[in-house]
């Protein structure tokens, strides 16, 4: 997607990031300055683990390739003070890689490779970033899933939370593909933002309008590849609550921008295809405007 439609798109929906313009500016710069890309073969991980599950189904003998990675949660976030629902904003290494293969056909074929191979295609780094929802893995031990979400919210997002700050929404089969949630937690039809899971898994990316009649939002998805669990946590927010810049943690390389979408352009933004983000950010705010904007003064 053009870079000006991106800018349009955004501000139709009313998008505000939350630093100044040069400090923005500065920091979209570092997240897209990729540069050397290159693949090769992931020998070991902390992440995750390729393995193989062999079975008899039925009585026929099958086999299924899976990824053990980590539980995960992820926090949907409403600063009460803007009115407005709280995102995050980051570039992500596997959307990148698959962009270059759907750009570049067979890219990625070749990188079986004992040393990283330069990939054949450079795309701009920013077709690699995506809209989320503040979340994290659940890699600490010792931590409940509501300390681990705090830890998140103000590494992220600069928000000071207990545990007592939050409400849980839903624990779904994190089913990923390229790092990105898939909830899977029905909610009411009149605010469905994705084709139902009787459907079957859904297939897109940034600029795909998706199959007529499967939905008016299409995000990037898969199915099977992991079994992890993720749990959404809600939480309001003030400004006074904000006492840190987010971002991330600097010491583990992470660059991210917090963003604010105001309640009146949320559903437009969930909706738009032209937005690269995630289907949790699809689920929460549908979620959102059907469980909690009915009981708020909005005036």
């Amino acid at each position: 997607m053009p870079r000006a439609a991106s800018r349009a798109c955004l501000l139709e929906c009313g998008l505000n990031p939350t630093a100044s313009a040069p400090a923005r500016a500065a920091s979209r710069a570092a997240m897209e300055r990729i540069e050397g890309v290159a693949v090769g073969r992931c020998a070991s991980s902390p992440y995750l683990r390729p393995l193989t599950l062999h079975y008899r189904q039925n009585g026929i003998q099958k086999s299924w390739d899976f990824m053990k990675t980590h539980d995960s949660v992820t926090i949907l976030l409403f600063n009460s003070s803007q009115r407005s629902l709280v995102l995050v904003k980051q570039f992500r290494p596997a959307v990148y890689a698959n962009e270059v293969e759907r750009h570049f056909p067979g890219s990625l074929a070749a990188m079986d490779q004992d040393r990283p191979q330069v990939l054949p295609g450079a795309l701009p780094g920013s077709v690699g970033v995506t809209y989320e929802l503040c979340a994290g893995l659940v890699d600490q031990p010792g931590l409940s899933l509501e300390e681990v979400a705090c830890r998140e919210a103000w590494e992220e997002c600069g928000y000071r939370l207990a545990p007592s700050d939050l409400r849980r929404v839903a624990t779904y089969k994190s089913l990923r593909k390229l790092g990105l949630e898939t909830p899977q937690t029905a909610f009411p039809s009149k605010v469905q933002a994705w084709p139902p899971a009787e459907m079957g898994p859904q297939e897109g990316s940034e600029g795909d309008k998706g199959p007529e009649g499967a939905g008016s939002s299409w995000a990037r998805s898969g199915v099977g590849v992991t079994g992890s669990s993720q749990t959404m946590f809600y939480a309001e927010v003030t400004d006074a609550q904000r006492d840190g810049p987010g971002g991330g943690l600097a010491e583990e390389g992470e660059l991210i921008e917090v963003t604010h979408l105001p309640l009146d352009g949320a559903q437009a933004f969930a909706d738009n295809p032209d937005i690269p983000k995630t289907l949790g950010v699809i689920f929460g705010v549908s979620w959102f405007l059907s469980c909690v904007a009915p009981g708020l003064s909005l005036h």
